[in-house]
């Protein structure tokens, strides 16, 4: 019997790197011959040391060029139809909105759309947020949509938002966003305090509420709190949202204020921090950095909105405030200030939450079976 062919498509090759090298992994495991298309920067080492292809594909992200669409769409087809997935799996909307068109139009009927959040769809309000939202579930659901069409979601919120039941098992996946293995991230002595460490680690978003989290710490501050920020995260050229350089040099230079830039020791950021803090304004799916930030039992402060708060249990495993509101972020960060030992307790508790279906293995197997249902097999046939 052929081995079954899966084909991942995603906008960047470091984005599949940093949260979806678990599922290649996953189908590898299953035997399937797994290949990604992708914009090439520099990881195409780490997508191979899977058992991965990378297939290159040169798109510009930020184009909404009717004609431009339509090339990509047919480039699309071009590369899909000539690697001939039993599984065409896609991943991030942009992706899902063209490949899947794409794959509709090669012929592959197995498909599976990963929505990692809604993005901008679920960051703003207004009439024109609400029309975008509505066309997007018009495309998703109607267009491009199928009887083997599979949509795999990060938080329970979001397939209501595109008119889905998160309770269809044979539509709808739920998994515990990217994953993260508790075995290499894990729970340090909280440093020494006062003042509160808190650490934000993201990209360099509007979206993220990174001037939410600077605002606050200047309000706590003034209050009498002994609080301390450090701004983990690079700017993203690419985006049209991200947050000038020079703002962030702004901000670092206020006082208990500090821009660190990106980092890899994610582990060696939560050993020097007591908190988590993640003022997202919307469009999260499961953010890896809550994730993360759990594993090496840190609490976490951070937003009402889908993602965090379906992670993060208010007073179990942090704090969830309303979106937006920095005096209310102020108020929690001087409690966790002003508690000696909270932030540890939480912290427990949030690891606790994570191996409770949140890490990489969770992940794996869900995937597993979603792989497996699409092509009419089960584990033990697969093995074999």
């Amino acid at each position: 019997m052929p081995r079954p062919k899966l084909l991942f498509v995603i906008t960047e090759d470091w984005f599949f790197v940093s949260h979806f090298l678990p599922m290649a992994r996953a189908a590898r495991e299953l035997g399937f011959d797994v290949a990604v298309i992708a914009r090439e920067r520099n990881h195409r080492r780490a997508i191979e040391a899977t058992g991965a292809r990378l297939i290159g594909l040169e798109a510009e992200r930020r184009s909404l060029d009717p004609r431009a669409l339509f090339k990509q769409v047919m480039a699309l087809k071009r590369l899909i139809a000539a690697e001939k997935p039993d599984i065409l799996h896609c991943i991030a909307l942009k992706p899902i909105a063209l490949a899947g068109l794409a794959g509709k139009l090669a012929g592959v009927d197995a498909r599976v759309y990963a929505l990692t959040g809604l993005g901008f769809l679920g960051a703003r309000q207004g009439a024109l947020a609400a029309a975008a939202r509505l066309a997007a579930r018009l495309w998703l659901r109607g267009a491009i949509d199928g009887p083997q069409v599979r949509f795999l979601f990060e938080n329970p919120d979001d397939p209501a938002t595109l008119g889905l039941d998160p309770q269809d098992a044979a539509k709808v996946a739920i998994v515990g966003g990217a994953g993260v293995d508790p075995l290499i991230l894990m729970p340090a002595p909280q440093p020494p305090a006062p003042p509160l460490k808190v650490a934000l680690v993201a990209r360099m978003l509007w979206s993220k509420g990174v001037d939410l989290a600077v605002e606050a710490v200047g309000l706590a501050r003034a209050g009498g709190a002994q609080v301390e920020l450090t701004i983990h995260g690079a700017p993203d050229p690419s985006n049209p949202k991200a947050i000038p350089e020079a703002t962030l040099a702004e901000w670092a230079a206020r006082p208990g204020i500090a821009w660190a830039g990106p980092t890899r020791d994610i582990e060696g950021v939560w050993k020097g921090h007591h908190l988590c803090i993640l003022p997202s304004r919307g469009g999260e799916g499961l953010p890896r950095t809550i994730l993360e930030a759990a594993a090496c039992g840190r609490a976490i402060l951070t937003t009402d909105v889908p993602g965090c708060r379906s992670f993060v249990r208010e007073g179990q495993d942090g704090m969830v405030v309303p979106a937006g509101d920095a005096a209310a972020l102020a108020k929690a960060l001087t409690i966790f200030a002003r508690a000696p030992g909270l932030a540890e307790r939480m912290g427990a508790s949030a690891r606790a939450r994570l191996i409770d279906g949140h890490t990489e293995r969770d992940v794996m197997n869900a995937v597993k079976a979603l792989y497996l249902g699409l092509i009419g097999r089960s584990a033990p046939d697969a093995a074999a």
